[in-house]
């Protein structure tokens, strides 16, 4: 009959894949539309001959066996546990069928115990959980530390921007972070990493402009590892699922800016000297003080390059044009008290924030946590008087309304007399009898002082 045919048909081919089935791990049974068996792969499992059991009902053959049902109902039976012989072992079970008429079924066993099963298995989870682990130290070796909590501002548009980047750190969309030097662009980039899914994940930073461009290859790509030389494993592939972060991008030569921009084409890269392709799976977020469509222009900067990057624009503001952040960002850039300066928190006068007012701030909050930390180790009290400022801001403290002829000498008997009163005031906890008495000045007179040189009390 034609199923016969067919059987025979396929039981030569199941032969001719024999060396696919001889395998201590793998067998296979088929038994025709009657629940005989024609074919017989699983001497290593019950040590029986094909040629004793060949024409046997299967139900004489293996205990709690199904292939005789499946042969019947024509239902797919997939992962199936089965005792045999006091063995458990995992069953598929395949209805045959010939021109739309059930013929029989083929039984396969993929492990011969459970057991093996679960060995593998216990395998598969200890190297996943040391991949994990793996992950989790590169993860904490490369955390990103600021969040959105660390941008302190009040002034409307930085709210804004904030908010902003609170959204674009939901997506994966490549962003280019535009400001001048010192206006805290790595900062928001790290914000917009933690804010996101990518959190857990490393995030990489490269300064383009700190490594040498010949260089810069391997540290971006990773090395093979060349004659002695060891593999390397480049910034690209750390970054994993998290954020690679390139600052200072507009130094990056041209012939970098080509292998990058066909890494961020086709999310895939290879180590220098090796052939094999590396998936990149990071976000890219980019930073740069540079005028861009300048270098652009000049033939510095790839077009296209700029727009696979420049997908999501955040522009920093620099710090003159919100001068009304100068006092929360003073409250939080002041040097924390510690041992050899300060026991106690500093303050500063109104007088040296109106010195504050008056500067363009060229470097921006970098520029004012330089300032700040210079004057806490130079104040000897505790608040922070014009006096204490770099010479370079000391001139705004000489032409200021009311000191303007002067001259040096009364400005600085005056500086001189402000700083007793703050140091006084500080060491009697504010009480301005006991302060006028360590003064051996009158009271009254100790009041017109602290007003005139409006001293906080």
């Amino acid at each position: 009959m034609d199923h016969e045919l067919y059987l025979e048909k396929l039981k030569t081919s199941i032969n001719i894949l024999s060396d696919i089935l001889d395998t201590e791990n793998y067998g296979m049974c088929i038994v025709d539309r009657d629940g005989r068996i024609v074919l017989w792969n699983y001497e290593k499992f019950f040590h029986l001959k094909e040629s004793d059991v060949l024409g046997k009902p299967v139900t004489e053959v293996l205990e709690n066996t199904r292939l005789h049902i499946v042969a019947k109902t024509g239902v797919k039976e997939l992962f199936q546990l089965q005792q045999i012989n006091g063995t458990n072992v995992i069953a598929n079970r395949i209805p045959l069928e010939y021109n739309g008429e059930l013929i029989g079924a083929a039984g396969t066993i993929i492990f011969r115990d459970t057991k093996e099963l679960g060995s593998l298995y216990i395998q598969m989870e200890k190297i996943e959980n040391s991949f994990k682990a793996y992950q989790s130290e590169i993860a904490m070796m490369y955390r990103a530390k600021y969040t959105f909590d660390d941008i302190h501002t009040i002034n409307d548009k930085m709210l804004s921007l904030k908010e902003f980047c609170k959204v674009i750190a939901q997506s994966d969309a490549s962003v280019l972070i535009r400001g001048e030097s010192g206006t805290g662009k790595e900062l928001v980039a790290q914000a917009i990493h933690n804010g996101g899914p990518t959190a857990s994940y490393p995030f990489i930073s490269i300064g383009c402009a700190s490594v040498p461009t010949d260089q810069l290859e391997v540290e971006l790509f990773g090395s093979e590892g060349i004659g002695d030389a060891k593999p390397r494993i480049g910034k690209l592939e750390l970054a994993d699922e998290g954020t690679l972060f390139l600052d200072e991008l507009g130094s990056m030569s041209l012939d970098m800016q080509t292998k990058l921009l066909r890494v961020l084409e086709t999310r895939e890269f290879s180590r220098v000297g090796s052939n094999k392709k590396i998936h990149f799976k990071a976000r890219v977020i980019a930073a740069t003080n540079e005028n861009l469509e300048e270098a652009i222009e000049g033939r510095r900067f790839r077009q296209d390059l700029f727009y696979r990057l420049n997908v999501i624009p955040v522009h920093l503001p620099p710090l003159r044009e919100k001068m009304n952040d100068l006092p929360c960002l003073c409250e939080v850039l002041l040097p924390k008290p510690r041992f050899g300066y300060h026991q106690e928190k500093l303050t500063i006068d109104k007088s040296t924030y109106k010195i504050f007012a008056k500067h363009d701030w060229p470097g921006n909050v970098r520029e004012l946590r330089n300032v700040l930390e210079r004057a806490s180790i130079v104040c000897t009290g505790p608040t922070i008087c014009p006096e204490h400022l770099p010479e370079y801001l000391q001139k705004y403290n000489l032409s200021s309304s009311g000191s303007a002829g002067k001259g040096f000498y009364r400005q600085e008997i005056e500086n001189l007399e402000r700083r007793l009163i703050q140091n006084a005031l500080f060491n009697n906890q504010g009480n301005k009898v006991e302060a006028a008495k360590q003064l051996g000045i009158q009271r009254s007179l100790l009041y017109k002082k602290i007003k005139d040189y409006g001293i906080e009390t």
